[in-house]
């Protein structure tokens, strides 16, 4: 069997405000909305296509998200996809996401990303993939 690799890089802008919610153990998670842009040419125009893709975060990371990102806040991200698969009224659903490890905030002073007031983006990067048990994640 071939060796496989799951790694995500993208970079965007968060699509909705921060939600911060709590698992039993005290571990923060957030997941944000977050629009990736593509130019591509389409009958000799270029165009922006744009994909949405939903971030999970843990632990400090979350809790940054919460204090420092906003609707429009642009960010780099770095993680993996996971396909979550279940069956609602007889129909079988399934949904790719990214389980986010690391998040660095991008741009300058006033656009929204967080910025300090020296102009110079914030960064925060952490592991997100520790839990206490199996009961810890959400999914």
């Amino acid at each position: 069997m071939a060796a496989s690799f799951n790694r995500v890089i993208l970079a965007g802008n968060v699509t909705r405000d921060i939600e911060i919610k709590y698992a039993q153990s005290g571990t923060a998670i957030t997941t944000l909305g977050l629009a990736v842009n593509d130019r591509v040419k389409k009958n000799g125009e270029w165009t922006d296509e744009t994909t949405f893709v939903d971030v999970t975060f843990f632990g400090r990371t979350a809790e940054v998200c919460g204090e420092y990102l906003q609707k429009g806040s642009n960010i780099l991200v770095e993680g993996r996809l996971k396909l979550d698969q279940w069956e609602s009224d007889g129909q079988k659903r399934s949904k790719l996401s990214v389980i986010g490890d690391k998040m660095q905030m991008l741009g300058g002073k006033g656009d929204g990303s967080g910025a300090q007031s020296n102009g110079k983006p914030r960064q925060q990067q952490q592991s997100s993939s520790s839990y206490e048990t199996a009961d810890d994640i959400p999914f």
